[in-house]
């Protein structure tokens, strides 16, 4: 005889996540042993610091509030197909919140000893609750419960799901580090590298890479004759190392060198210069563990020689990033390897730009990209930011050479706008007379934005700050960084005003946790996914590595990994930050892909439940980082 009412439950859950992934089989076995539970307006489920319940939560109609025991601010509202109360059953702890009804309501109480063997054994099920954690906590990022429910949960790069592409696997660099110093004598060094049996040294000032020396530049400087061989190691390294972090896959490693025309590459702690090197990857590495890879798409644009030809490539590049989500490839990985994959096409459009001039440029010259592409996490085409920087000229020769540059950031525009890129609605781009100027006048620019920061200078700086080189010279950007942390540094109030920026867009849900949506517009009743979600976090991690004065980190997720480093009391709200930032831009992506735009303003009808909840789960720690800085910058408070 058919039990009834354990139907109507399974035909309940069906509809809503993790359950709608469960197999009918799991599902009606599962239904079997749920409890239905009558809830008065105010009655409580469980409260704070009380031991677990046998049973999670599903409500099934009406609402349960959770927050602080005895206090007003409400932090969560479960709605229908809202679990709540799973996260201390999976973790053996007590519940952190208060759960009350918010109004009459009926739960479906669900006995963890029957779904907790689910979750193990079912990795969709395990990677939902790690994604949209659906519990009675304020950090549903929280590193200390990722990887707890099977393999390769979350985005740990290495347990990646069952794939072929070994493209993304981690490639095995030499720690066996031979190094010498810039005084180092040629003689010694070449000597050093026979015994060691390297084709290569490193040259490190106070334990960071400064340089780095091969074979190949022994043969072309020193055998040659250009540089004595009583010379040092200044005389004859390459300078500044190309540096990548520990976590190096196959792809990155092939592109980066492709990229750069080098054969080594520097593996250091955090990926950047400003720590120590921990290893070296030669080419000869790369090729031993090459295997299937995008590779070819770097080549084909190294080789292109026209518009036409990159724009036919950035079809290939987004068909490269939409199999690696359908995939489910870390977001991690597929951030790098197309942001790496986006550097090289502008790179080109701007080689190429400059070789249609009629003449070469009169100094050394920067591009800038600037915004998410700055920031390496432009996965789609969305419109151009971008700036000229070049080096400073005597007065009498400044008319003249800016008005170079300006006809190179018009011709380059309008190429990347050929190629997929739309031209930015603020003309924020190298073709403004406001955005094309040398090393000096830049420096008054952000001395201006920094020492006077009105809301257009907070703005403007928001934007430029988040610069990375695309094409030109290095030491033309060190310069200017070193610039700006040094007035950052006399203007303190400027980083008050910047945090102030920071908290404009409150959280980005409002009563009974309804999403905030556009009132009017051409986007009414669409949520702003960019500006209430996004920015948020982007901003409070632009003014906090400011505040550290954090050097050649732009990216937002790197930005609170490096904040989790140097402030061990912060580390669990930056992890969740930096989790929840992958997340949203992996969201993004993902709708832009589907309705091929920019994946900014979202139809909240057209998403299922498990796309909403994974979104909201992302707004408490929005929250969480916002009253951070209100409390660190003393700010005040547009929360709301």
């Amino acid at each position: 005889m058919k039990n009834t009412i354990s139907e109507r439950v399974s035909d309940f859950l069906h509809h809503f996540p993790p359950f709608n992934i469960l197999e009918d089989e799991q599902l009606q076995k599962l239904a079997f042993e749920v409890s239905i539970i009558h809830h008065e307006n105010n009655s409580i489920v469980f409260t704070e610091n009380e031991a677990p319940h046998e049973h999670f939560y599903v409500v099934h109609k009406g609402a349960i509030a959770l927050a602080p025991k005895d206090s007003s601010t409400i932090l969560d509202i479960c709605d229908e197909g809202d679990v709540f109360g799973l996260r201390p059953l999976m973790a053996n702890e007590n519940y952190k919140l208060e759960a009350k009804a918010h109004e009459e309501t009926i739960l479906y109480a669900i006995p963890i000893n029957e779904f907790k063997p689910i979750a193990l054994e079912n990795q969709r099920v395990g990677n939902f609750l790690i994604e949209s954690f659906a519990s009675n906590t304020r950090n549903p990022y929280s590193i200390k419960h990722r990887g707890q429910f099977y393999d390769g949960a979350g985005d740990n790069s290495g347990n990646q799901p069952n794939t072929k592409l070994l493209d993304l696997q981690p490639v095995r660099y030499s720690s066996n580090l031979v190094t010498c110093s810039e005084n180092t004598k040629i003689k010694t060094l070449a000597n050093t590298m026979t015994i060691n049996s390297v084709g290569c040294i490193l040259v490190v000032k106070d334990d960071l890479p400064v340089g780095i020396i091969t074979d190949k530049d022994l043969r072309n400087k020193v055998f040659s004759g250009l540089v004595p061989i009583s010379g040092t190691a200044k005389s004859v390294m390459t300078s500044p190392v190309i540096t990548y972090p520990k976590e190096l896959t196959i792809t990155q490693a092939q592109m980066a060198m492709m990229k750069n025309n080098i054969s080594h590459l520097c593996i250091t702690e955090d990926g950047t210069p400003n720590s120590p090197a921990v290893g070296i990857l030669s080419k000869h590495d790369v090729m031993v563990a090459l295997g299937n890879n995008p590779a070819e798409l770097m080549r084909a644009i190294k080789r292109s020689k026209t518009s036409r030809e990159l724009r036919s490539i950035r079809h290939s590049i987004m068909n490269l990033l939409r199999g690696y989500l359908e995939q489910s490839i870390p977001i991690r990985l597929i951030i790098k390897i197309i942001a790496e994959l986006n550097d090289a096409t502008i790179k080109q459009v701007v080689a190429l730009a400059v070789d249609s001039m009629e003449s070469e440029p009169p100094v050394k010259f920067a591009w800038l990209t600037m915004g998410s592409q700055g920031r390496g996490e432009q996965l789609l085409n969305t419109d151009q930011d971008n700036a000229i920087l070049f080096e400073d000229v005597p007065k009498r020769k400044l008319k003249e050479t800016s008005a170079y540059f300006l006809k190179l950031g018009e011709l380059i525009t309008r190429e990347l706008n050929t190629i997929g890129y739309e031209y930015c609605p603020a003309e924020m781009m190298a073709s403004n007379p406001l955005w094309c100027h040398s090393l000096s006048e830049w420096k008054d620019v952000t001395t201006h934005w920094i020492s006077n920061p009105g809301p257009d200078e907070v703005l403007l700086s928001s934007i430029f700050f988040d610069f990375n080189v695309t094409y030109g010279d290095l030491n033309l950007a060190d310069k200017l960084h070193e610039h700006i942390f040094d007035r950052i540094e006399k203007h303190p109030l400027f980083l008050v005003h910047l945090a102030s920026g920071a908290l404009q867009n409150p959280s980005p849900t409002g009563f009974f946790r309804d999403f905030l949506v556009e009132q009017d517009g051409a986007h009414k009743d669409f949520f702003d996914l960019k500006l209430r979600a996004l920015m948020p976090l982007i901003d409070a991690a632009r003014v906090l590595t400011l505040s550290h004065s954090i050097k050649s980190i732009t990216n937002t997720a790197e930005r609170y990994e490096k904040l989790a480093e140097l402030e061990p009391q912060n580390k669990e709200v930056y992890l969740a930050c930096c989790y929840a930032s992958k997340a949203l831009l992996k969201f993004r992506t993902m709708q832009g892909l589907q309705h091929n735009d920019s994946g900014r303003f979202i139809a909240l009808d057209q998403l299922n439940k498990e796309e909403k909840i994974k979104l909201k789960r992302t707004f408490k720690t929005i929250k969480e980082i916002q009253e951070l800085l209100q409390v660190r910058f003393q700010v005040k408070s547009f929360l709301g």
